[in-house]
């Protein structure tokens, strides 16, 4: 069993950074996700959003893997909970695959809350467990595998930004074209005048 763990600050308040997690998928950092498909979501009393997906990964292997699969490429599905808290402020995302389980297991827990200093910094926490069963070189496919994950991480860092940059743009696309349709009413019946 191999754990990594990471921790990243976003300067983006926690609401606009929870908007982007959610709508993180399709983007260009991650061609691997190829589908999210939302099973279930609901409010609770308290308020809380919680969700569940299944997002369809494909990746190409390592050599290793393929000799023990027999596969060059593969669809792998991961399942996802999540439960955003908008009184307490908090995101918690937990996901694991559902795919290859009897040779690999990664469960990843990802925790997203304000900065305690700053209220528009939002500080992202990732932990993941790693296990590979049944091969003599599961301490070394753990390390390769946390290395990816680590890589990932990145990768899901810049996606993030990504997401957060093209929804302030359809902000301001959209204030522009209320400021547009409010100028058009107003220039017409000056021009009637």
């Amino acid at each position: 069993m191999k754990i990594w763990t990471s921790e990243h600050i976003f300067n983006h308040p926690w609401e606009m950074v929870t908007k982007a997690a959610m709508q993180k998928y399709p983007n260009p950092m991650n061609p691997s996700v190829v589908g999210v498909d939302v099973l279930d979501r609901n409010v609770d009393q308290q308020g809380c959003l919680h969700s569940k997906r299944l997002l369809s990964t494909e990746w190409g292997l390592p050599s290793i893997v393929k000799s023990l699969t027999g596969n060059v490429r593969t669809c792998t599905y991961i399942q996802e909970s999540s439960v955003v808290d908008p009184k307490e402020k908090t995101f918690e995302l937990q996901s694991s695959n559902i795919t290859f389980t009897n040779m690999v297991s990664v469960d990843e827990r990802l925790t997203y809350k304000p900065h305690p200093e700053d209220p528009e910094k939002t500080i992202l926490t990732q932990e993941a467990i790693i296990s590979v069963k049944g091969v003599s070189l599961s301490s070394y496919l753990e390390g390769v595998m946390a290395n990816t994950i680590s890589s990932n991480a990145g990768k899901g860092r810049e996606a993030m930004e990504w997401v957060i940059r093209r929804l302030n743009a359809e902000i301001e696309e959209l204030a522009a074209t209320a400021r547009g349709t409010l100028r058009t009413p107003m220039a017409a019946a000056v021009a009637e005048k």
